[in-house]
């Protein structure tokens, strides 16, 4: 058993318990009190643990070993919010059979705990990196990135480092990540009300509209539940670059709309039918996926907000082209370039031997994958777990959890990792 197992354990449940979500901000917490307070636990353990730290302004916080060239590692404390359909309290960090429950376990509290136990672990049996390493944690991972920019102004960024947020056994490329919001005009509408989903990275799992007239027949055929004048569907979430693990409210709330409304069946079939093919767009990195998660009805118009991510070695020009022949006006709301790089290279190689040693699997190969991790934001950076193939699918969805087991896991390929990367 891993030397800090029940420790990693105890603090990860009590890091889960801050509801780290974006909440209302203030000048001393610029992501609201729940990221503000998960972060001090976070650093305030680190201190007690012997390494030094900086917390800057609230945006990010950053644990230091070593000395000579910076190695960075990044973690987040921020988390999507819980959502609906959980039968387990989402930020009560409770453990049962074996597992640790509460948003944030795998993504990325757990991992993020893990990492510095590792480092806790080669401290204690006298390890000296030779590079400095810089564990950064940050506060805005799930909706800006604001963090890491607020980072940049205070202190260096490492070129090479990992970010346990992904995936093993190790990342070689990420997709693009592109965020747009579509307007399309109703006309004569046919609703009052139009409302659904909680984050852009996260399939809508509520969708609720109010009509202008309501026929119980229809609401029954679209399997939609009716109180007083509000219809309303209970999907499923996932993460959005998975689309296809999730079920999506939007679809069958429009679908009561569309036998008598061209505009919303239109909707239908730009973004659900896919009528111009974006998931024809693909390369070695897999398909362009499209997931309407955010919808509003606003002055006339129905607003909503798109995930797409699209292949790594496709220019976005060519997501932009498909988007502009829709025929409605859409804006960029935020865009991350793909991450790409050599399978071969130096960083990769260590990685994948540091998975096949720990788990015996002496025949995994490096993937690309859909979702987006601070990874990117190094110019020599790849995700390096904590997810494996067969995995339940958990981050993004009700009762998230992560495995005792897992964590001891992670707590042995963490420190073999960093010992191998920064002697």
């Amino acid at each position: 058993m891993p030397q800090y197992l029940n420790e990693a354990v105890e603090k990860i449940c009590e890091s889960i318990r801050f509801d780290s979500s974006p909440t209302e901000r203030t000048a001393q917490m610029p992501f609201g009190k729940g990221a503000y307070d998960c972060l001090s636990h976070y650093l305030s353990l680190a201190e007690e643990l012997g390494f030094e730290t900086h917390n800057y302004d609230g945006y990010i916080g950053e644990v230091v070993f070593g000395k000579g060239e910076p190695f960075a590692i990044l973690c987040h404390l921020d988390v999507v919010p819980a959502g609906d359909g959980w039968s387990k309290p989402p930020f009560g960090g409770i453990v049962e059979d074996g597992k640790i429950y509460g948003r944030g376990a795998m993504d990325d509290k757990g991992p993020a705990i893990c990492v510095l136990y590792a480092m806790k672990a080669l401290k204690e049996r006298g390890f000296v990196p030779s590079k400095k390493i810089k564990l950064i944690v940050g506060c805005n991972e799930e909706s800006g990135w604001a963090c890491i920019e607020h980072y940049k102004k205070f202190s260096d960024l490492p070129e090479t480092g990992f970010s346990p947020d992904a995936d093993f056994p190790v990342i070689y490329a990420e997709k693009g990540i592109l965020h747009v919001r579509l307007h399309y005009p109703l006309g004569a509408s046919p609703l009052f009300f139009l409302e659904g989903g909680t984050s852009a990275n996260m399939v809508c799992d509520f969708c609720e509209a109010t009509p202008r007239s309501i026929g119980s027949k229809r609401v029954q055929a679209c399997g939609l539940e009716l109180k007083g004048k509000k219809i309303s569907y209970h999907g499923k979430s996932a993460h959005a670059s998975t689309p296809e693990a999730g079920v999506n409210a939007i679809r069958p709330v429009l679908e009561y709309f569309a036998v008598r409304n061209e505009p919303i069946r239109k909707i239908i079939s730009d973004l659900f039918d896919d009528r111009l093919h974006f998931r024809d767009i693909k390369d070695e990195t897999g398909r362009l996926t499209l997931s309407p998660n955010l919808i509003k009805y606003r002055k006339g118009e129905i607003q909503i907000v798109c995930d797409i991510r699209y292949p790594a070695t496709v220019p976005v020009e060519k997501v932009h082209e498909k988007l502009s022949k829709l025929g409605v006006k859409y804006e960029t709301l935020s865009h991350q370039p793909p991450l790409y790089h050599d399978k071969d290279s130096e960083l990769i190689r260590t990685l994948l031997s540091v998975y096949r040693d720990c788990t015996g699997d002496e025949n995994v190969k490096p993937i690309a994958i859909g979702g987006g991790t601070y990874a990117r934001a190094l110019k020599n950076g790849v995700g390096f777990g904590p997810e494996m193939k067969g995995d339940e699918p958990v981050i993004h969805q009700p009762n998230e959890y992560i495995t005792i087991e897992r964590v001891g896991l992670l707590l042995d390929l963490y420190e073999n990792a960093i010992e191998k990367l920064t002697k």
